[in-house]
């Protein structure tokens, strides 16, 4: 394969796309790649992964060929990659048979440098004679996590990629890449794709930028505080992920109705619906978007300022690819997660639903519902956590936390650590007693004496531990009597708090079950302690104020607060133009290139291909606009 020098990605990089520089990660895997070499890539959303096939598939002497499973946003990649003065198509379901074979004749013929194809593609004998004939000169394979049964989002369309890989006449290298991948998942891809001797390269999960926050709210004052927040700041784009279409369109239909410009998003709407709500979302016309998680993955907006969880989501993994579509540009955004008790249970509910994969036999099927309970109970974990909530999700990641952040909820204060070290034993005693027969109800109960009929009939008021966090019980600090039973709902918290930590299992099933966990021998060590989180109603309201009222412009990176104006002056020219040309406004500019705009004032071109993201091509189509927008600006 005949590639470019890095010389020449680094002008492809500055000329094309706007960047004087490669971001950390980029331009090890560019280097690569250019090297004839496999490399599987992690880097978190809003990294510019798809750059490190981009730049090598314009420099390079053939066609870049993606595999991606996005199949209602690639016309949206590619017309941004013509944005960029790149030769791109795209080849899916939705073209017709005559439009496919027109792309695939000018690809044959040389007429582009990258290509985007949906994984089921792959399959297609038309495609495969294709496949055949054309200078494939780099396999990228996006959302890499797909193959693996060990990831949150399987999909077995995925397996057929490593097989058609090995069946090119000369095989390309393979640039596989993915936001989010443990090192199971990553041994997975680079066996299941075929890798030979991948350059891996892990970047890092932290973003910066993105603000963490956990609110544990009943169901219906949920909604109300999504409302405040959304209308707090009209014009910024916002996504709000629901677990159910049902949650989608109450939600939806509530903000609608609070005077909030929102679209929704799922499943159950018309093709057409959701393409069209899609677009009013990428083209700033409806800010909030309310969806399931059928919306989103490797969505290509980057002026999203905020997500917003209404539902506990089934895993970490899920959570921080979600929430990491805020704030893809670099600026100050938001991530806030909205829980209650009932969202653990619908989430505990789906695993078990789940119908499996044909491709998988049952014993394969119990593996990933396995996966999919670890998965959910470190969820838990993150909602109940003292700790940095920064610091939580890069260790689950398994990278080192620097301590404190100062940039989530939990380090800027208004969340109280309870230490729950005694109820915790308490709990576990009785766990061991009982022999895990029994469900969250029933421990409760016999822990605070409570003789309810189900006590009484299954004997367990006879019970050692009968009683134990009852009023008059031992169990206070430096064992002082209670002064009263602890309520009900703490000890079922701390029954999830010892289950994300690994110390109890909460079993699947219609009636689960609490048991001993891997690490029940520990809760006996004399260092054991357990602290969970307690938000006092004030806090939560001052909190709640805070976020709503946070992140004004030029925060922590944007620009100074004296742009403002001209900012949202270079902002309404954006929309204009983008309506005009029939564009999302981000593929004219980013909002990071429009503060750079305002932190730079260009007036002239030289001056103009500084701001960042811009290069020759928008240059030449909107350089003479924006800084006669500019000039006007300064002039009062």
């Amino acid at each position: 394969m005949a590639l470019a020098t890095m010389e020449e990605a680094r002008q492809i990089l500055a000329d094309r796309f706007g960047y004087d520089r490669f971001r950390p990660g980029q331009e090890a895997l560019v280097e690569a790649v250019l090297a004839g070499r496999d490399v599987l890539g992690v880097m978190p959303t809003g990294a510019g992964k798809s750059l490190c096939y981009q730049v090598p598939g314009v420099a390079a002497r053939g066609l870049a060929l993606v595999v991606s499973p996005l199949v209602s946003l690639m016309g949206d990649q590619v017309r941004s990659l013509l944005e960029a003065g790149v030769r791109g198509a795209y080849l899916n379901s939705t073209l017709t048979p005559g439009q496919q074979g027109t792309v695939m004749r000018r690809a044959l013929e040389g007429a582009y440098d990258v290509m985007y194809v949906a994984p089921e593609r792959l399959a297609d004998p038309r495609f495969l004679d294709f496949a055949g004939r054309a200078d494939i000169a780099l396999v990228a394979v996006d959302e890499a996590h797909c193959v693996s049964q060990w990831g949150q989002d399987f999909r077995p369309s995925y397996l057929a990629v490593g097989e058609f890989i090995a069946s090119l006449p000369a095989r390309p290298p393979v640039c596989a890449l993915t936001a989010t991948a443990t090192g199971r998942v990553r041994a997975d891809i680079t066996r299941l794709l075929g890798l030979r001797d991948p350059f891996v390269l892990v970047t890092g999960f932290d973003r910066p930028n993105l603000r963490f926050d956990v609110e544990r709210l009943d169901p219906k004052r949920k909604i109300a505080r999504i409302a405040a927040r959304a209308l707090a700041r009209p014009a910024e784009s916002g996504i709000v992920y629901c677990s159910t279409r049902k949650d989608v369109e109450k939600v939806h239909e509530a903000l609608v109705e609070a005077g909030v410009p929102a679209t929704r998003y799922h499943a159950g709407l018309a093709k057409g619906e959701r393409a069209a709500n899609q677009r009013a979302f990428i083209d700033d016309d409806a800010p909030v978007m309310v969806a399931t998680n059928a919306f989103g993955m490797g969505i290509d907006k980057s002026n999203v300022r905020y997500v917003v969880h209404h539902n506990l989501p089934g895993s970490m993994e899920a959570y921080y690819q979600e929430a990491g579509r805020a704030g893809r540009d670099g600026e100050p955004a938001e991530c806030l997660l909205l829980w209650s008790d009932g969202d653990i249970s619908t989430c505990r509910f789906f695993i078990e639903q789940e119908s499996g994969n044909e491709e998988l036999t049952p014993e394969e099927g119990e593996v990933v519902r396995a996966t999919r309970r670890r998965m959910l109970e470190a969820m838990v974990g993150y909602c109940y956590t003292v700790e940095c909530l920064r610091g939580y999700i890069l260790r689950y990641f398994g990278e080192e936390a620097p301590g404190a952040c100062g940039n989530c909820g939990t380090c800027e204060g208004g969340v109280e650590a309870v230490d729950v070290t005694a109820e915790a034993r308490a709990v576990m005693r009785c766990v061991h007693e009982l022999r895990g027969r029994f469900g969250k109800g029933v421990v409760a109960d016999v822990l605070r004496g409570h003789a309810s009929d189900r006590v009484e009939e299954l004997g367990l008021t006879a019970a050692a531990c009968f009683g134990d966090l009852g009023e008059g019980a031992p169990a206070g600090p430096a064992g002082t009597p209670l002064p009263s039973a602890v309520p009900a709902a703490r000890i079922r918290e701390v029954v999830e708090l010892l289950a994300a930590g690994g110390y109890l299992v909460v079993t699947e099933g219609t009636y689960p079950t609490v048991q001993l966990g891997p690490r029940f021998r520990e809760a006996a060590e004399p260092g054991f302690s357990l602290a969970m989180k307690s938000v006092p109603r004030k806090a939560t309201r001052a909190r709640g104020a805070a976020v709503a009222g946070s992140r004004a412009f030029g925060a922590a990176g944007g620009a100074a607060s004296g742009d403002e104006g001209l900012f949202e002056c270079l902002r309404a020219l954006r929309k204009d133009i983008a309506t005009k040309l029939g564009k999302p406004p981000y593929v004219v500019f980013s909002d990071a290139a429009l503060r750079d705009m305002c932190a730079r004032r260009p007036a002239t071109d030289e001056e103009f291909l500084e701001v960042s993201g811009v290069g020759l091509t928008k240059l030449k189509r909107y350089g003479e606009d924006f800084m006669a927008a500019i000039r006007d600006y300064e002039a009062g």
